[in-house]
């Protein structure tokens, strides 16, 4: 049993990680939003849509570059020097794999979607394998010792520097190979960081044993992002190919404010809870309530800011991207109905990979991506508000799925479970109402970006004041953990 002071250090890594986890993503997409902002403005949606597809490829091969090692490092108690440098150079040679099939195979993609500018794209984009191989371990080893704050600098100069980049090659009008300029940029400058503040260098060794060792809990990672790479790119695909890069476009701009507030709101924690849970993996006890805490600390910023996009997403694409943009609100509005669930369901993996059941999450990811597929296919027909409320309904069908895996797994008291939301989702529904009525009464008196203003202001004091009535307690708490 874990005696109180490691318990209070533990909890104390953390919350520090938490922390600088959250000065990572925020600072990283409050930076990569302004540059995405800046872009939108300057370029159309077949430029996006072009780099949608290009993508979409580019992350199919992405499945198998790490092979998992990066989270089979993090999750290992017993880690030697070999399982490192075995790790580094098997992502190297992986990489150089990867170009030569992109460079290669981009012609058959431009042909797939009969958009030849797509083959230099792919080909350029493909140098990021070969740069990002040079950091996954660095990477591993920072997040295993919970040092988040070195990887937030990292992370926070990197995407500047790519922005930077990106944004000048757009205003000297280079068009799509801005944005190509600006991931390649990012990706150096983020290698070229870590290296300098790591201590660790690989050593010319390679060994087939601890490659095994690695590959035997990886292998269930890389069959996961498989099956996350169809669950998430395949709506990307069958629009592309049925609708057009324009319309990928709109819908990719919708997807992207989606996964901005996803970074910003639940990825924050669910960087720390693998390595937090896994110290917890032979606790059931506190490895239940540090679930709980999880759901209860993100269900009260992602359940606001979701819902509060979603009602307020006419005003957000008028004021941040323009006119040109409002094809994409209904794609933006269906999209952020996951929220609820995103704060529940995130960390699920987090907890199976943690008690050593890879192979549960890849079960379910499979599920997910089947239901996807199919679901994407018979809606795309109908355009990509229908796309988009497919994605929604597969998230809902399976929730109850979802949390009986958990149940068999830790034994959650379900009840309690469901209950760490319920003082959110209650001040929620109070700010929700209030920005209703400010939108009723002052939309035709005054311009969008005031009305935006006015009800950001209004329903984040709504809403702290809610919890402080809701649920006085767990204020005060929050208010601890801040401090």
């Amino acid at each position: 049993m874990a005696s109180p002071q490691g318990s209070s250090n533990l909890r104390q890594q953390a919350v520090k990680g938490v922390l600088w986890s959250a000065i990572e993503s925020w600072g990283r997409q409050v930076i990569s939003f302004a540059v995405f902002f800046i872009l939108a403005r300057l370029l159309g949606p077949e430029t996006f849509g072009l780099i949608a597809l290009a993508s979409v490829f580019l992350a199919f091969l992405q499945v198998f570059f790490d092979q998992g090692f990066t989270q089979a490092i993090v999750q290992r108690q017993d880690l030697e020097v070999e399982h490192l440098d075995t790790a580094f150079w098997a992502n190297l040679g992986i990489s150089v794999l990867l170009a030569i099939l992109c460079v290669s195979g981009a012609s058959f993609v431009s042909n797939l979607f009969k958009e030849p500018q797509l083959i230099p794209i792919i080909r350029y984009l493909s140098i990021g394998f070969l740069i990002t191989a040079f950091s996954s371990v660095q990477n591993a080893i920072f997040q295993r010792k919970l040092a988040f704050k070195t990887l937030a600098t990292r992370s926070l100069v990197a995407v500047a520097i790519g922005g930077v980049v990106g944004i000048t090659m757009a205003f000297m009008g280079f068009g799509v190979w801005s944005i190509v300029g600006q991931q390649l940029s990012n990706n150096l400058a983020g290698v070229l960081i870590i290296w300098w503040v790591s201590d660790w260098r690989p050593k010319l060794r390679f060994s087939v044993r601890h490659f095994k060792e690695l590959f035997s809990f990886g292998v269930n990672v890389m069959g996961m992002n498989l099956f996350y790479f169809f669950s998430r790119r395949s709506d990307d695909f069958l629009i592309g190919y049925f609708l057009g890069s324009s319309a990928l476009g709109y819908y990719t701009i919708a997807y992207r404010v989606f996964s901005i507030l996803t970074e910003l709101l639940t990825s924050t924690i669910a960087k720390v809870t693998l390595p937090t849970f896994s110290k917890l993996q032979h606790e059931p006890e506190r490895l239940r309530n540090a679930l709980y805490e999880a759901i209860q600390l993100t269900s009260l910023i992602t359940f606001p800011a979701f819902l509060g996009t979603l009602i307020l997403a006419p005003e957000i694409v008028e004021v941040v991207f323009g006119t040109k943009w409002l094809p994409s609100v209904p794609v933006m509005q269906i999209l952020n109905l996951t929220g609820i669930a995103y704060a529940y369901f995130y960390f699920n993996g987090s907890v199976l990979m943690a008690v050593g059941k890879p192979s549960y999450k890849l079960a379910m990811d499979f599920i997910q991506a089947v239901i996807n597929v199919i679901g994407f296919s018979i809606a795309v027909r109908w355009g990509i508000v229908a796309v988009a409320s497919a994605f929604v309904i597969r998230m809902y069908l399976i929730a109850p799925i979802l949390i009986w895996v958990i149940w068999k797994q830790i034994h959650i008291n379900v009840l309690t479970y469901l209950r760490q939301g319920a003082a959110s989702l209650a001040g929620t529904i109070v700010m929700l109402f209030v920005i209703f009525v400010i939108k009723y009464f002052l939309s035709n008196l005054i311009s969008s970006s005031a009305v935006l203003a006015i009800s950001l202001v209004i329903g984040i004091i709504v809403y702290i004041l809610s919890i402080f009535l809701i649920a006085p307690k767990l204020f005060w708490q929050i208010r601890n953990i801040a401090r």
